[in-house]
């Protein structure tokens, strides 16, 4: 009867929203990725990866719940410097795919170390900024989480060329500092001086990074990058998640997906998948699901019982916002082709485990929360 009780215990303490909504995703993912891979070679591994990914995800969103995260927040150095080493790894142990050099194989199994990344960069910031909370606004300490934030993205720049996973690195920390309380002023110069750094960036990109920016601006120069066509992605996600208008072309019915003329649609493009078979419904359905589960984390954070645990769920909901943002803008040809997946939606075992991990230390965050204006 005590593992009973222990489990009655379990979950009626931990948040059941939070895994309510990442399994509705993964079900609704599971039905896009059934359809983007129905004519591969591949499609019964792909399902099987994916399927077996989320019932991993479950488990270790589960014992991520259970796990007390204030005990190693004095470690953060450590876990830094473990984060570092690990991103720089990929020169070594690095494959490439699409001109980034950013998974390990181990047979028929691929790993991606910049998301499992993300977790360890969110564990470390939040007990940096707790650290220096008090002196926030100090440029002194404002340069300390510069290089902080810094190293892991310079690591994946450098070691896996893979600007697309670096700069959700960047977007996390900016919304961490944010939820810190730093001043507006700072905020205003960050804004000013990362808009006056657009230029000398650009004269640091060449090849496809340049050109996947540029023709998003004008379609039309895309002959003056060689053979390869670099808009062809966006052209057909356009078009696809175009022809979907309101109700869809329905269930495994878009030629778009059906003929595979969007790449990579079961991961990097899964949205269009979405927005071709199920239109407009299908698409804003993703959107919602995704909304509820940042407003959720957000939720989690206000209620968190310390400030180490507010701002290490603050992060993770940065993580899965800005993520979104990235990969819908993307399909949308609002953004530059990144290789971002969308949380919880994109095929791939690394990043639906590393999501639910990310939940499932919210979701301790949740069952050990003691606001203090509820504390008598």
């Amino acid at each position: 009867m005590r593992p009973l009780r222990s489990a009655v215990h379990y979950f009626k303490n931990t948040d059941l929203y939070l895994l309510f909504i990442a399994l509705c995703c993964s079900a609704y993912s599971l039905v896009l990725v059934n359809s983007a891979t129905a004519s591969s070679a591949s499609h019964d591994r792909s399902m099987i990866v994916q399927g077996g990914a989320v019932v991993i995800g479950v488990i270790a969103f589960i014992i991520m719940s259970l796990v007390d995260l204030e005990s190693i927040k004095r470690y953060w150095r450590v876990l830094l410097l473990l984060n570092v080493v690990m991103q720089l790894s990929m020169f070594v142990l690095g494959s490439s795919r699409s001109g980034n050099q950013s998974w390990i194989e181990i047979g028929p199994i691929t790993i991606q170390p910049g998301e499992i990344g993300k977790i360890l960069f969110i564990i470390t910031f939040a007990a940096h900024l707790m650290q220096v909370y008090e002196e926030i606004n100090r440029w002194q300490t404002l340069i300390q989480l510069g290089i902080h934030a810094m190293l892991p993205f310079g690591a994946i720049v450098v070691a896996q060329h893979d600007a697309g996973v670096a700069m959700g690195y960047l977007l996390i920390a900016i919304t961490m500092i944010f939820a810190a309380g730093i001043s507006y002023k700072w905020i205003f110069g960050g804004a000013v001086l990362g808009l006056a750094a657009v230029p000398i960036a650009f004269q640091f990109l060449s090849g496809y990074r340049l050109a996947r920016i540029l023709v998003l601006l004008d379609p039309s120069i895309d002959n003056l990058y060689g053979d390869k066509d670099y808009y062809y992605q966006t052209a057909q996600s356009k078009i696809a998640i175009g022809a979907g208008q309101f109700s869809g072309s329905g269930y495994m019915q878009g030629l778009q997906t059906q003929y595979g003329k969007v790449p990579v649609n079961e991961s990097d493009f899964i949205y269009t998948v979405a927005g071709e078979e199920f239109g407009f419904i299908g698409a804003m359905l993703v959107i919602i699901l995704l909304a509820l589960l940042v407003l959720r984390l957000f939720y989690v954070s206000y209620r968190a019982g310390s400030t180490f645990s507010a701002l290490m769920t603050v992060g993770i909901a940065g993580m899965f916002m800005f993520q979104s943002f990235q990969n819908i803008l993307m399909c949308l040809g609002m953004f530059p082709v990144v290789g971002v997946t969308l949380p919880l939606f994109s095929y791939g075992g690394t990043s639906v485990v590393t999501m639910y991990i990310a939940l499932g230390v919210a979701a301790g965050v949740r069952m050990r929360e003691k606001p203090s204006w509820l504390q008598k």
